[in-house]
């Protein structure tokens, strides 16, 4: 959704991206406007949760044994790397996600951790085997690709949308076989995060 508005004399591109938006179909329709119109209403109360979700499951798998690793800008970390993500993230925060989560502009960053977006990746103990079982032992979680829904949502990118680099690419990329990335939802926070330790102890047994 988005307006591009080029001067007068930008004809030519205006032209070539008028084609382009017929040719590719990039067009939404009257009721697609109306739902996105619907949802922009709640987009702020949905964010938020998605946040302060995202920060409780981040931090449960932190503590869990199963798992090597977690990357999430707003959790403090373990590592001086992760500790200067995590201050990068705080650094870049609108003035508008400051005020989410009650914080001024000047406001040191906080020590436990602060909601930032739904996503994250961590890496379970083992290889692939482990992160399959873990795919299929989250009952809250469903395995998907799409991400950003009201629904949590988990994911293999070794073999689903990675799938299609070559392996030493991957690599070089830190995507190994027993990474996984999650798009935590705005469901019950503590149903989740028992979703999560659940499948990974089932996974790692540990």
């Amino acid at each position: 959704m988005g307006a591009l508005i080029l001067p007068e004399s930008n004809a030519a591109l205006a032209d070539k991206l008028r084609f382009l938006q017929n040719a590719i179909g990039a067009v939404p329709s009257a009721y697609d406007s109306w739902l996105a119109q619907r949802g922009a209403k709640t987009l702020h109360l949905r964010m938020k949760q998605h946040g302060i979700n995202a920060l409780a499951v981040a931090k449960a798998l932190e503590s869990a044994e199963g798992v090597e690793e977690v990357i999430y800008p707003g959790l403090p970390g373990k590592t001086e790397a992760s500790r200067r993500k995590n201050e990068l993230a705080w650094r870049v925060l609108s003035t508008s996600a400051r005020k989410f989560i009650g914080a001024e502009e000047g406001d040191r960053v906080p020590a436990d951790g602060f909601p930032f977006s739904g996503m994250i990746s961590f890496r379970i103990r083992g290889g692939k085997e482990e992160a399959d079982k873990f795919l299929t032992s989250t009952r809250l979680f469903t395995l998907a690709e799409s991400l950003g829904g009201v629904e949590s949502l988990a994911e293999h990118p070794a073999q689903m949308t990675h799938g299609s680099i070559p392996p030493a690419e991957r690599a070089l990329l830190g995507i190994g076989d027993n990474l996984v990335r999650l798009s935590v939802g705005v469901e019950e926070t503590e149903d989740l995060v028992e979703d999560v330790l659940q499948a990974v102890s089932a996974a790692t047994g540990l």
